[in-house]
Order: structure tokens, then C-alpha cells, then sequence
């Protein structure tokens, strides 16, 4: 979109996110009518990231968990493009074009590849549901949570599919306590997923891509003060609380800004469309009760109504 936002008692401020996952367009969804917002994605399309699993089992899932970025940001502009590069006032975009702000969001997460568009991103997930459906057996490497939630997916599925789930560890979801990590095992041997823990599979041939920015520290990260703010510039957040840019769009105190804590864990770990494990500060829940929380629907609905849009209905 190119039209400007209307103006509210002056000038408003130039707000520039730069990533359209979930922070980046959380952001821009609720800044733009606050500011003058531009967001940058190289996709034109948000994509529900928790619901890429069931996505691939049951490709119609994703029609909902995909959402074209102009559908929430009414009253913004969407530049389809990457950042290449960024000052303390400018993003230069990959067509040579600069984009000036007054404060900058950085929200790009993952180096990921996906598709420009939607329905090449759809066709990607109709692609590996194929693959998925048409193998006699699937190993799959790695028993932190992703790797769980989609053993557990493809064992509901397609229950008598051979599932082997390879873990280095010495036990899965070492994030988290031993209880889960038990009761998460139990659940998949009961679905006859086949878990080797203490072993490994050579991946040397697997890279991913990188992307750099100011302020990295020695594990790629950026580095961000107590407000979230990107080291050395007082305008550039590294995804931030929304509510520290809004007081600083309408000419509040720096002192005023909220500062970040590390909150304790609250995990929950989908098993499949009906169970769950769940780790709680004072208890551990596995089954029904725990996946009524996600399992079901993955916060999908959920998301959209934060984003301003029907919960169940994508009609395109």
C-alpha cells in the first residue's frame, strides 16, 4: 500500500519493521494506526510458524495459518523485498531503494528460505504431505520439541506408518524436566514411534544460511539493552515490548520504558490433535487436558483474532 496513514495532531512518526513473522507483524498490526508504519518481508505473506507440523500432515491447515500480510495491515505500507543493509536512519532494500525511519524494529528471526508468495508456499506443503504420505518408513533426527511434535503428527495420522525418532541425548525435550521428557516417551511408544536416544545421525552435509547485522555478539545474536534496544542506538529495537515504541512515538521518557526479564518456562508440547504434554512451574500434565490448551487448533485461531481477523473463515 502507498497511502499514508492519516495524520493525528501532526506529523506522525516513521516507523520502519523490518521481518513479517510473528513479532514483526504483531508490531506493525498494532503500531499503524499510531504511526506512520512500512513493513518489510521478503514474503507477502505471515505465516503461523507452531503450525507448520500439522501443516505438513494435513496440508489444508495451513489455509488458515498463512496469511497475506495486506489482510491485517490496513493502514500501513507492505514492501515486499529483503533488507540488505541498515543505518541509524535508512534501510536499504534489495531493489537499491532506501527506506528512511525515525525507529527501526528489527523482527527477522530465522534465516529461513521460504517462498514469495502464498500459493507457491501452499504447493510446498501439499509437495511434503506427498512425500510423507508415499514413504513406507520416516526417521527423524532430533528430540527437542519440533521433532517430537512431528512424530507425533505423522504417527496420529498415518498410524501405521514406521515413525524412528534419533536423539543424541539421553533422553528427548532436555529443555524441559524429566517428568515430560518421560511421559512424552511413553506417548510415542504407545503410537509405535520406534525412539533411539544416545545416538546420532551425520548431518555434515546439512548448512544453513546466515545473515549479519550490527551488534552481533559470539553466538550471531543481536545485542539488545534491559528495553530491548539494539546496543549503541536509542531508534532500533530488536523486536521489543510494543508498548516501550509507543511511549517513545508520543514523546514519553526514556526512564518509563518497561524493562525485559526472562520469565520461568511454560511449555506445552503438542502430541498429535488430541493430547499434549505440559510443563508447568508446580505440576506436569500429560493427555487431554493439556492439548485441549494447543493440540486442537495450535493457537491458529487465536493468533488470527490478534491480528484483527476471523478466527475461522479464510475466504480467497
Amino acid at each position: 500500500m502507498e497511502e499514508k496513514p492519516p495524520e493525528l495532531g501532526g506529523v506522525w512518526k516513521r516507523v520502519v519493521v523490518v521481518g513479517g513473522g510473528v513479532a514483526g507483524s504483531l508490531i506493525a498490526k498494532s503500531l499503524q494506526f499510531h504511526a506512520d508504519v512500512t513493513l518489510i518481508d521478503p514474503k507477502e505473506y505471515f505465516e503461523i510458524p507452531w503450525a507448520s507440523l500439522r501443516s505438513m500432515v494435513e496440508p489444508t491447515f495451513a489455509e488458515r495459518s498463512i496469511i497475506y500480510h495486506k489482510d491485517y495491515l490496513t493502514n500501513g505500507r507492505l514492501v515486499v523485498s529483503k533488507a540488505i543493509n541498515i543505518s541509524n536512519s535508512q534501510v536499504l532494500i534489495a531493489e537499491g531503494r532506501h527506506i528512511i525511519f525515525d525507529y527501526l524494529v528489527i523482527a527477522t528471526g530465522h534465516n529461513d528460505s521460504f517462498p514469495k508468495t502464498r500459493s507457491e508456499r501452499l504447493k510446498e506443503y501439499q509437495a511434503e504431505h506427498e512425500q510423507i504420505k508415499s514413504a513406507d518408513s520416516i526417521l527423524i533426527v532430533g528430540g527437542g520439541p519440533t521433532g517430537v511434535e512431528l512424530a507425533a503428527e505423522i504417527a496420529f495420522d498415518f498410524r501405521n506408518k514406521k515413525v524412528t525418532l534419533v536423539h543424541e541425548g539421553s533422553r528427548l525435550l532436555e529443555f524441559i524436566g524429566p517428568k515430560a521428557a518421560d511421559k512424552t516417551l511413553e506417548w510415542l511408544k504407545s503410537k509405535n514411534v520406534e525412539v533411539k536416544l544416545r545416538q546420532s545421525v551425520d548431518l555434515n552435509n546439512c548448512s544453513e544460511g546466515s545473515n549479519t547485522y550490527n551488534s552481533i555478539d559470539s553466538f550471531g545474536k543481536l545485542k539488545v539493552d534491559e528495553n530491548l534496544r539494539v546496543k549503541g542506538y536509542k531508534n532500533i529495537f530488536a523486536i521489543g515490548d510494543i508498548t516501550d515504541v509507543k511511549l517513545l512515538l508520543t514523546g514519553g521518557k526514556e526512564n518509563k520504558m518497561a524493562s525485559y526479564k526472562p520469565h520461568s518456562p511454560k511449555v506445552i508440547v503438542s502430541l498429535g490433535r488430541q493430547d499434549a504434554v505440559a510443563q508447568f512451574p508446580l505440576t506436569t500434565l500429560i493427555g487431554l487436558v493439556p492439548g485441549l490448551i494447543k493440540s486442537k487448533d495450535l493457537f491458529v485461531g487465536k493468533t488470527r483474532k490478534q491480528l484483527g481477523l476471523d478466527p475461522k473463515i479464510v475466504d480467497y
